[in-house]
């Protein structure tokens, strides 16, 4: 099963609340969900987004200024 793109204006970051887009890591080319507010990756296990802080990585600077 493949991640519906359809689901994306429905999820929110678990922290703010706030927006989330879809992007793939820099290295790695894996599809993460970012919340541009917080600076915040939530990673992709499968097709399954995982909502979690603690799971998280902060986007450096760099990193973030290509998300769009």
């Amino acid at each position: 099963m493949v991640f519906d793109s359809l689901l994306l204006p429905v999820l929110a970051c678990p922290v703010c609340k706030g927006a989330l887009v879809w992007h793939a890591h820099p290295d790695t080319q894996t599809p993460e969900l970012v919340c541009k507010f917080d600076r915040l990756a939530y990673p992709m296990l499968g097709d399954t987004p995982i909502l979690i802080e603690h799971k998280a990585r902060s986007l450096l600077l760099a990193e973030y200024e290509q998300v769009k």
